[in-house]
């Protein structure tokens, strides 16, 4: 059943290593609860407290919103093969983006994909592990190019466009600090 640690040890980071869709979910007091899925090799263990993962372009900004309104974050990964788990790690996250003094370090972490939009850090507070009994079985079939192809064709102007006009506000109405200081 379920364990609690202060950090990723090696097993949960040869855990999450094997993964290929992880999950974030974010809220304020006053906000819906935002639960997104997330692939396409886009999520790096920085350190036993820390992941990482490259953002892209989507239609909303929730957790970007929520991020900068309140701080926490949960990502949580779990098994669909025959040996079950669900690894959650608990903290507070934050967005970092191209104007920020960090962004060539954490984006370093990562080759080019398109569409990028910002980084985001969760700094781990609690790892929680859990049986996943329930959960079903899957295969993977791959990545799907949907994203890359529609960011591709947008371009880097078109991007900023989609920006201005989608990621600005969350859909309650927070403001995401998507281009702020830009």
């Amino acid at each position: 059943m379920a364990r609690f640690y202060p950090a990723l040890d090696t097993k949960h980071r040869d855990f999450i290593a094997a993964q290929k869709l992880f999950f974030t979910a974010s809220g304020t007091a006053d906000s819906r609860l935002n639960l997104s899925p997330k692939g396409m090799d886009s999520l790096r263990v920085i350190e036993a407290n820390r992941v990482l993962y490259l953002d892209l372009t989507g239609s909303g900004n929730e957790t970007a919103a929520h991020l900068k309104h309140d701080g926490r974050m949960t990502i949580m990964w779990c098994s669909f093969d025959a040996d079950p788990l669900i690894l959650r790690a608990y903290g507070r996250g934050r967005s970092v983006r191209r104007q920020d003094a960090e962004w060539g370090e954490l984006r370093s972490h990562f080759a080019a994909l398109p569409g990028e939009r910002q980084l985001i850090v969760l700094d781990i507070e609690t790892v929680q592990t859990s049986c996943g009994y329930a959960v079903p079985m899957y295969t993977y079939n791959g990545e799907r190019d949907t994203l890359a192809r529609w960011a591709e064709k947008k371009g880097t102007m078109g991007l900023l466009d989609y920006w201005r006009d989608k990621n600005q506000v969350s859909i309650d109405g927070l403001p995401t600090g998507l281009l702020e200081n830009t």
